[in-house]
Order: C-alpha cells, then sequence, then structure tokens
C-alpha cells in the first residue's frame, strides 16, 4: 500500500505522473491547473525527469513530439484555451503513433471565459478536436482519487496503443482537496524498439511521421489507425453504474456533476422515486452498447443527462438510446456547478412529464 495524504487534485495528479515514471513534462501555467506545472518544479530536483516550461502551448505539445518520439514518458498539463492550442500537434502526435498524456483541466468558455469548472470541452475531446481522423483514449476522473488512478491509467494506455491518451477532469477537481491512496512508484523500463534513440546497424532507421505526400500511403496510415481506434472500442470502454437494477429513471453524467447525480439518487430513493446513475468513465470510446442494453429494460422510463455545458454528452447518450426512451438534458454553464436539490426537482419534474 503506497502513501495516504490529502492532497489538491492538481498537486495529486502531478505526483502521480512521478510516481508513474515520468521523464518529461512540457507546459505552460494557466489557470485553474498551474498548480501541476509548480509542483512538478519543486519536486524536479529530487527526481530524475525534466521539466521545461515551454513558451507557448503550441510549443508544449511539440517538445512532446519529439521526447515522446524519443521514448520517453511525456506528460503536459493546460486548461481549455490551452488546450485548443495544442490541437494541431495532438493530430501530429495521433499520426505519428506517439505515446503521451494530456491533461485538461477544464475551465467555462467559450474564449477566455472564466477560471470556474466547466465539462463544455466534451466535444473537443471525444470528437476529435484537430484536423484529420483520429481518436484518443479520454478518461473523465470524478475524484481526487481518480486523478491519481486515471494517470497511471493513461500512461499504461497510451503505451499499450502507442498513442496519446487523455484525463479530461475540470477546476473543481482540480482545485479541490480530498483524501488519495498514492501507489508505490514504479521503475519505468521503456521497451520501445520503435523510437529514435539513434540507429545501430542491425535495423533500419526509425522514422515518425505525419507526412504522406503519396494518397495510397495516406489511406493506409489512416486504416492502420481505425484498425487500432477499433481495438480500443473493443476492450477499454468503462463506464460506473450506481442503483441502476431497478431504476426508471436514469441520470447519466461524467466527472465532477456523476458526485452531483449520486447525491441526487440518494435524495430521489428517500422520496420513493426509483432513480440510478450511469457513469461514462472513458468518455471515448463512450459505452453505447452498455446504455443501449439499459434503454432496453422494460422498467426505464426516462434518460437525462446531467452536464456543465449546453448538452454535448447528451449527443451520445441519444444516440445510443436510439429512439428508445425519451432523453432530457438539464445543464450549468459559465462555471455553475448544479446542486443535487436543483438536478433532483429537473429530473422529477422530467418523469412525471413522461
Amino acid at each position: 500500500m503506497g502513501e495516504v495524504k490529502l492532497m489538491k487534485g492538481n498537486e495529486a495528479l502531478a505526483e502521480a505522473a512521478i510516481r508513474a515514471g515520468l521523464q518529461a513534462y512540457f507546459g505552460y501555467p494557466i489557470t485553474p491547473q498551474s498548480e501541476v506545472i509548480e509542483y512538478l518544479a519543486r519536486e524536479e530536483p529530487k527526481y530524475n525527469y525534466t521539466l521545461i516550461q515551454a513558451e507557448s502551448e503550441v510549443a508544449a505539445v511539440n517538445m512532446m513530439y519529439g521526447a515522446g518520439g524519443a521514448g520517453g514518458r511525456v506528460m503536459t498539463t493546460t486548461s481549455s484555451p490551452g488546450f485548443s492550442l495544442m490541437q494541431e500537434g495532438i493530430s501530429y502526435l495521433a499520426c505519428a503513433q506517439i505515446p503521451c498524456v494530456f491533461a485538461n483541466i477544464v475551465r467555462g468558455g467559450p474564449g477566455l471565459g472564466t477560471i470556474q469548472p466547466s465539462q463544455s470541452d466534451y466535444n473537443q475531446a471525444t470528437k476529435g478536436g484537430g484536423h484529420g481522423d483520429y481518436n484518443l483514449i479520454v478518461l473523465a476522473p470524478n475524484s481526487v482519487q481518480e486523478m491519481v488512478d486515471h494517470c497511471y491509467l493513461a500512461f499504461e494506455l497510451a503505451d499499450k496503443y502507442r498513442s496519446p491518451t487523455m484525463l479530461l477532469s475540470d477546476g473543481a477537481i482540480g482545485q479541490m482537496m480530498e483524501k488519495v491512496e498514492l501507489p508505490d512508484p514504479i521503475e519505468y523500463k521503456p521497451d520501445k524498439p520503435w523510437a529514435t534513440v539513434g540507429k545501430p546497424k542491425t535495423r533500419e532507421r526509425n522514422i515518425l511521421t505525419s507526412l504522406y505526400i503519396r494518397s495510397e500511403t495516406m489511406e493506409e496510415k489512416n486504416l492502420e489507425l481505425q484498425a487500432k481506434f477499433k481495438l480500443m472500442r473493443e476492450n477499454e470502454v468503462r463506464y460506473d453504474e450506481y442503483m441502476m437494477d431497478d431504476a426508471e429513471l436514469v441520470i447519466t453524467a461524467f466527472g465532477l456533476t456523476s458526485r452531483v447525480a449520486k447525491k441526487t439518487v440518494q435524495i430521489g430513493r428517500e422520496a420513493g422515486l426509483k432513480l440510478g446513475m450511469f457513469r461514462p468513465i472513458t468518455v471515448w470510446p463512450f459505452p453505447f452498447d452498455r446504455v443501449r442494453e439499459i434503454a432496453a429494460r422494460d422498467h426505464v422510463k426516462l434518460f437525462c443527462s446531467i452536464e456543465m455545458n449546453a448538452g454535448q454528452m447528451v449527443k451520445d447518450i441519444e444516440l445510443a438510446v436510439c429512439g428508445q426512451k425519451p432523453v432530457r438534458f438539464y445543464g450549468r454553464m459559465g462555471g455553475i456547478v448544479p446542486t443535487p436539490q436543483e438536478v433532483f426537482d429537473v429530473v422529477k419534474k422530467f418523469g412525471e412529464e413522461a
């Protein structure tokens, strides 16, 4: 068993990265995630990793390309406007198949917006974000403990699939303090024969690129990537269910709002309503099949997606339900977190109208 500490989410994420074998971090401070780079800068003298505060998020993502391509276990963190600046580089990384970890501690937008928590980057994270046909495995933690656990998992999945992976969190989880169990540090020993570490005489050059001039070659690369994404969809779907066995009204939520939804379910059960919660942990690949199975249950009357945005995940819920049951949405924007009682009142009303 590792250490148990009271930690802020951003700092727990940084410590988890160190313990997961971080070899290089490139980033730029932006609220509400600046504690990550501050923590790593403070701890750097104690460990054997490299930290560079880049001149911009554009520079940081391209540093990820170089160090990740050389086989390093690398990571960056940012918040919404900074993540937007990284999209071109992420597309390059996905095509070149360079493993690395991104964390977006989301704040309200559009634009510079607010520094308060939001979930309005869901579409950007799950539908590609940059140009071309690609996907990232996107994990949505809902606690400080999951910031740690998902950080370890993100590094493992990045190496497993030779792909960038992502944590989609928010400013509340990044700033809140909770008790967290930190796993023991691992001794990371990279085994990456594809990496650009110098060419021995025994093999051909390793070339990591996203540039394929011939259309036929570019299509071959795309087909290779699509086969990998198919494996991700088959093997890496993760979700959580709460009081779903007899639920008539199903609340769907991810990340921070899933904590609100869980309390809402408890309020509903005390009031005699059969509420349940379904929470995607991987928002990509999305658990379409499981939602479709739940929608087929006779006793399920309605789905209600609760989000801190204008209705982004609800589109995936609607696709999964595929018309079997009504789907409703309730969201708050601008950095406002809905309360459990507020959500209960909305879901109860939707249930009465169904």
